[in-house]
């Protein structure tokens, strides 16, 4: 039977995953969505101006940031412990 306050003495998070998800969790999460498209929107920028490399390397920031965000969701939903 699941235990319904999720709470599992066995799988405790440690002191610095903690105060990370403390502070995460006071960011708001539409920070990470408008990180996300500013890197995709940058990432086009400057395709467009001919510099290729950059634009692919700013490109591959939005997935992280995205997945940050529902990170920071998640810590926000269910908490930290």
């Amino acid at each position: 039977m699941a235990n319904p306050d999720n709470s599992n003495p066995e799988h405790k998070e440690g002191p610095v995953a903690k105060t990370i998800e403390e502070q995460t969790a006071k960011l708001p999460s539409d920070l990470f969505l408008w990180a996300a498209l500013g890197s995709m929107g940058a990432s086009l920028y400057l395709q467009y101006t001919g510099d290729r490399d950059r634009s692919l390397f700013i490109g591959q920031w939005a997935a992280p940031f995205l997945i940050l965000g529902l990170y920071n969701k998640l810590v926000k939903v269910e908490g930290s412990d």
